[in-house]
């Protein structure tokens, strides 16, 4: 099913009666042997995901799941969104890959522009900014298309508003639904869906959420993506760091309590390849 459907549509007589629709997002696990993966998948489908997210290598890593990976992961009977980044992207390739996961009968992936290494010259690449990837991949392809947004703007943007045009632009193009980045303040995610309505987008804003494992973990997200974090809550995690994961859980499941009231279309979690703290936050909101 298309994100523009997965969205709009409501199942009857199961989990997604109850709330919004759940997704998830997975790496390909280091040496990409994806067996441990498959299990932490086979605990979560109890849960009725709407879509599987397959991103790129953990912390920028060039690996990728394989077609056969995806053809694995979707015969678990999981609906995936593969990533497709700009970075070091040919056309031909990029339509080569992207007609290999079409006729894998994957209707979505999410596109993006990556991070461009220092190695790489702007001028060299064959698409510099996602919303040239996202018309790329709409003429080529019948695929659905997600992009990313950042309540918190883009760390390369030079101000909120800007950021807000560069969405557009995205969407324009033609993409069908937003997966945004991480957050810790509600505010931060309902401040950016009224900018985003004002701009003239109406396509669904899903945000996304990652639990919180451990204090390290936090630092090396916020250094990488610039969101903020509250002070009490890394104050807790610095006087308990045992109980990191459950203080996580915690904090997640009151952070999506307060999203479903707000009437998010979806929540979109970044697991890390575990299914156990997900699994406590979705038993306490489902």
């Amino acid at each position: 099913m298309e994100l523009s459907e997965l969205y709009q549509e409501r199942s009857f007589g199961n989990i997604a009666d109850f709330g919004p629709k759940i997704s998830f997002e997975i790496f390909p696990p280091k040496g990409n042997d994806i067996s441990s993966l498959y299990e932490e998948l086979r605990l979560l489908k109890r849960f009725e995901p709407v879509l599987i997210s397959l991103t790129y290598g953990a912390n920028g890593g060039a690996n990728r799941f394989s077609i056969e990976d995806m053809k694995s992961i979707r015969d678990l009977e999981f609906n995936l969104m593969p990533h497709f980044t700009c970075v070091s992207s040919l056309k031909n390739e990029v339509e080569e890959h992207i007609t290999a996961v079409e006729n894998l009968g994957i209707e979505n992936i999410l596109a993006l522009r990556g991070d461009i290494p220092d190695y790489i010259k702007r001028e060299e690449l064959d698409f510099e900014y996602a919303n040239e990837l996202v018309e790329f991949i709409k003429e080529k392809t019948t695929l659905s298309i997600g992009v990313a947004g950042y309540p918190q703007t883009h760390p390369e943007s030079k101000n909120a508003h800007e950021d807000i045009k560069n969405l557009k632009r995205k969407i324009d193009a033609g993409a069908s639904a937003i997966f945004t980045q991480l957050f810790f303040d509600n505010d931060k995610y309902y401040h950016y869906v009224e900018s985003v309505r004002k701009a003239g987008i109406e396509v669904p804003v899903i945000p996304g959420i990652m639990p919180i494992r451990s204090l390290s973990q936090v630092e090396k997200m916020i250094s990488m993506t610039k969101v903020t974090f509250p002070k009490k809550l890394r104050e807790k995690l610095e006087k308990y760091p045992d109980d990191a994961k459950k203080i996580g859980a915690e904090f997640c499941i009151n952070q999506c309590q307060d999203l479903i009231e707000f009437g998010v279309p979806g929540l979109h979690y970044f697991i890390l390849n575990h299914s156990d703290q997900i699994s406590e936050i979705l038993e306490n909101i489902l």
